[in-house]
């Protein structure tokens, strides 16, 4: 994937670190934006913004604030950068609207991998593309209901209680249902970690365990349904059509 005309937008209040993450990045040919503060990063946002890098000890405006802010205007990915290690604050991070979760100190290898990542899933697999959906918060196709913003489904108008994997599978099947996606395109777009064969075993178990929750028949799904040899698509159900 091209690196160029990608734009990565910088906020970190600690000149060092974001300098560092500007030479790295530049070196790698995307387009940096700098903000050292949470209200200056709202006033570079734009729709040519792919990725932003957020810190979330700032003074002000934490990164947390910060996101929730972005994501009334943008659906692009946001990688925090933290020193907090806890489960209970990456929750938070996600719940504000981020993307993945960076801790400090990290390496420059880790960083770059994970914005490779992000981008990947966000301008190759669909998500871009698909910005105009999350304006309307929901997609609805035939039996199925999804939120755009927060893990919330409902099939045949009953509420599925979906895990975070499950709900992001079947939100990036949902937002592209006319594509096939291959083991790998699900698993870099939803876990986004490179891919590996033996991940392939892993894509199959979480979509076995989707079909239990969505399908009428889980043994012969007609929502999430097998393209052999090519990988997963969402079809809207025979009986609609």
């Amino acid at each position: 994937m091209s690196t160029q005309n990608q734009t990565v937008l910088i906020v970190e209040d600690e000149s060092e670190i974001r300098e560092g993450i500007r030479i790295l990045l530049g070196g790698e040919g995307y387009t940096i934006l700098e903000a050292a503060d949470g209200p200056q990063a709202l006033e570079l946002l734009s729709s040519d913004i792919d990725l932003i890098i957020l810190d979330v000890m700032m003074p002000g405006m934490n990164g947390y604030r910060v996101c929730e802010e972005i994501r009334k205007q943008s659906s692009a990915p946001v990688l925090f950068l933290t020193a907090k290690a806890q489960e209970s604050d990456k929750l938070v991070g996600l719940s504000a609207g981020g993307d993945d979760y960076l801790t400090k100190p990290f390496s420059y290898v880790e960083l770059i991998a994970r914005v490779k990542a992000l981008l990947r899933r966000y301008c190759v697999y669909g998500t871009k593309e698909s910005d105009d959906v999350a304006v309307n918060k929901f997609i609805e196709l035939g039996e199925v209901r999804i939120a755009c913003d927060y893990n919330g489904a409902w099939v045949r108008g009953q509420e599925v209680d979906l895990t975070e994997i499950e709900y992001r599978i079947l939100l990036l099947l949902m937002k592209n249902p006319t594509r096939t996606f291959s083991a790998q395109s699900i698993y870099e777009a939803v876990w986004n970690e490179p891919f590996t064969y033996l991940n392939s075993g892993t894509v199959m178990v979480h979509i076995r365990k989707l079909r239990v929750k969505i399908e009428k028949d889980p043994s012969e799904p007609k929502l999430v349904q097998t393209a052999w040899g090519k990988g997963y698509r969402f079809h809207r159900g025979d009986s609609l059509g």
